[in-house]
């Protein structure tokens, strides 16, 4: 079964230093394309979903490169739009040993964060559509950003559309233009069927304090308040990691229903980290491929979990692997050559 999958959200161009290095270590940067839910569309192109993309690119070479590279991992772009202005960058060094990764981003009035919210036609815009993906990103942006994430989720609500949103809340961005999070944030949740989000996400949207010390019996309180304050809201998802070095990770995963039910996906451990970026996207997209699939709920937070640790071995943001290698490492026994 495949599913049409709109995202909206902000293109960005990622300048990374080459390998381990500091970033301007030396004069050489890696260009990729990235941001949250264009990783996650592209994730779900790769999984065999019909996945289009909404946005606002600048009209200039930088622009026409991202969306070559959407287009390339199948994605189709005939709803992005071009704009005077300028394209998103992040700069990121990579973190290794015991030096973290680190991330600096050049995204202020971007192409997309200026554009005006009623330029979007969300009637047209998600026609045919089974799903909207969107993240907390897009709003924390600015009033315009916000505004074009409130309306696009609204008018998903309206027509029957389910809405996928990833919390991703980036306090930051909210300060710097002094967002109202908590109230926008709190519309958002509510228009969602499944939100990928843990105990700290909760907290900044309803308030309260999560003292359980069980990491896993947080996310379950959490979730129990979420279930509770939005009516629409049937999964909540999340991973659980713990990094005693930036080389190596632990990471885990629970899926909740509305039900009471949980599924959890054994944690597995990360040695030799490549990229961690877009791993959390990878994860969501694996979650919603099995939800889209049919899957059972163990399956689908394992189908999940899998997905999102496959994309550390994967440079850049985007994950470009497919079901039957997601299904490989679910059920592998050994690491050997494949042949």
């Amino acid at each position: 079964m495949t599913s049409r999958v709109v995202c909206f959200g902000e293109l960005l161009l990622r300048l990374s230093a080459p390998g381990n290095q500091m970033l301007l270590q030396t004069p050489s940067l890696e260009v990729h394309v990235g941001g949250a839910e264009a990783n996650v569309g592209v994730a779900l192109a790769h999984l065999g979903h019909d996945v289009a993309m909404t946005s606002v690119v600048a009209d200039n070479a930088l622009g026409s490169a991202a969306l070559g590279e959407l287009r390339r991992h199948g994605v189709d772009t005939r709803q992005v739009r071009r704009s005077a202005g300028r394209m998103g960058l992040y700069f990121m060094t990579a973190g290794a040993g015991l030096r973290p990764g680190e991330v600096v981003y050049d995204r202020a009035e971007s192409a997309f964060a200026t554009a005006q919210a009623d330029s979007y036609d969300w009637s047209d815009l998600l026609q045919g559509a089974q799903w909207l993906h969107l993240s907390g990103i897009s709003p924390a942006l600015g009033l315009q950003a916000a505004q074009a994430t409130l309306t696009a989720a609204r008018a998903a609500c309206d027509m029957g559309i389910k809405v996928s949103f990833d919390g991703n809340f980036r306090p930051r961005l909210w300060e710097r233009w002094g967002g109202d999070a908590r109230a926008i944030l709190r519309e958002l949740f509510d228009c969602a069927h499944i939100v990928f989000a843990d105990h700290r996400d909760i907290a900044v949207v309803l308030g309260g304090e999560f003292d359980q010390a069980d990491a896993r019996e947080r996310v379950d309180a959490a979730a129990a308040m979420a279930f509770a304050a939005f009516p629409r809201l049937q999964y909540m998802a999340c991973t659980q990691r713990t990094a005693p070095s930036a080389s190596e990770n632990s990471l885990g995963a629970m899926l909740l229903h509305r039900d009471g039910t949980r599924a959890l996906a054994p944690v597995r451990e990360l040695t030799g980290i490549v990229d961690r970026i877009g791993g959390g996207d990878a994860f969501a997209a694996g979650v919603l491929h099995g939800l889209m699939q049919g899957f059972d709920s163990d399956t689908t937070i394992r189908f999940g979990l899998a997905a999102g640790c496959l994309k550390h071995s994967i440079p850049g943001d985007f994950s470009p692997v497919d079901e039957a290698d997601v299904m490989a490492l679910m059920e592998a026994g050994t690491f050997d050559v494949r042949r």
